[in-house]
């Protein structure tokens, strides 16, 4: 294969100084794979609310203007200055997917990938073809197609990752939030199989259906009047006292924190002003909901609330550790930690203005897929 005559067409997003996101397909030339790299034909990419931060952030996508492969939108003035040191910069979007292996370096962990279908981590994943490390791909079962395999890496090590916090920090029940993503129904069957006992929170009744049709036992639905009730109830059944939390503003973080804090009074054999010495710990890890996070202080004084990141988690571990999450992935990737999308879209319709107001809405189980091959 000439790599040198190949042309590669992918999607970059670009912050100018004028304070205008650019979003557009551009194409370029392929390089030819080196050392430990592969070259992989992308076959599909999923778009996940960290794609989102970086293809469009903050920006008025509402109100941009839309032409073939191609969004110019206004940004707002506080995020431009915040980002100043990415602005001028075409940055490659998307994080993960999946493809054929064309090309590979000579190292032999790159050759051994040498006309394997493999699911990668890395930038750039909306693309037709990309470079990418080869210790940075699972090598996918000859019965997963890439579709099934390109979302292999962000939902289901964050899943698993929850499971490995918990137990690492002493905790023996965890809760989750917009529990009804794709994410959060991996988190049901992974504690199913696992023995451990999760309460799920969601906001419709449609999603509690959803949730205990795939066998959660604990699953409070925030838009009823019962919800505090019912939550306090489920953390007292299950002993939660670890969150992880998908909305980050608001103040339903407060209210999982009062909630573990009243199951703990319950228990308490005498009174303290300071609160209960449980332990209780909200780790945020996305944005779904912009808006500052709120703290309503009536949950004592023993309790964190942290960022979480599945990167930096997987590499305080180590690699042994890292490894044996992604192989119980692979082993996994069309019954435990299967995706399912909403809409499979070419890279030119995903910048489409129906496309992006669909999926940069960033609703609960109505994630997109990119196959770059169409």
């Amino acid at each position: 294969m000439i790599v040198s005559d190949m042309r590669n067409l992918q999607l970059v997003s670009t912050l100018e100084a004028d304070g205008r996101l650019v979003a557009e397909l551009v194409e370029a030339a392929v390089p030819a794979p080196t050392g430990h790299e592969v070259l992989v034909q992308v076959e599909a990419a999923p778009i996940n609310p960290s794609d989102l931060g970086l293809l469009f952030g903050p920006a008025d996508v509402a109100n941009a203007d839309y032409a073939p492969g191609r969004i110019v939108a206004q940004m707002p003035e506080p995020a431009v200055k915040a980002m100043a040191a990415r602005v001028g910069q075409a940055t490659p979007v998307g994080l993960e997917g999946a493809g054929l292996v064309i090309a590979a370096g000579d190292a032999p962990d790159a050759q051994a990938l040498l006309g394997k279908r493999v699911a990668c981590f890395g930038s750039g994943m909306y693309a037709q073809f990309r470079i990418v490390d080869a210790r940075a791909c699972i090598d996918l079962p000859d019965d997963v197609t890439s579709e099934q395999g390109a979302s292999a890496f962000v939902n289901p090590l964050t899943a698993l990752s929850f499971v490995e916090v918990m137990r690492r920090d002493g905790h023996t029940a965890l809760v989750h939030t917009a529990a009804a993503s794709n994410l959060g129904q991996m988190l049901v069957r992974i504690c199913k199989e696992d023995g451990v006992p999760l309460v799920n929170v969601v906001r419709s009744p449609a999603q509690v259906a959803l949730l205990k049709s795939i066998g959660a036992e604990y699953v409070v639905d925030t838009s009823t009047e019962s919800f505090l009730d019912d939550l306090v109830n489920a953390i007292e059944a299950t002993g939660a006292t670890i969150a992880f939390d998908a909305i980050g503003g608001g103040k339903l973080g407060s209210q999982i924190l009062s909630a573990m804090e009243q199951v703990a009074n319950h228990k308490a054999e005498a009174y303290s002003r300071y609160g209960s010495n449980s332990p209780k710990h909200l780790h945020i890890y996305g944005a779904l909901d912009m808006s500052p996070t709120i703290l309503n202080r009536n949950f004592g004084f023993t309790w964190d609330v942290s960022g979480f990141l599945l990167m930096p988690f997987l590499e305080k571990i180590g690699h042994h550790n890292a490894d044996r999450l992604r192989t119980r992935v692979r082993d996994g990737l069309t019954t435990t930690f299967a995706s399912s999308y909403k809409a499979k879209v070419t890279l030119e319709q995903a910048l489409t203005r129906e496309c992006v107001l669909e999926y940069n809405a960033r609703r609960t189980g109505e994630k997109f897929l990119v196959l770059p091959q169409r």
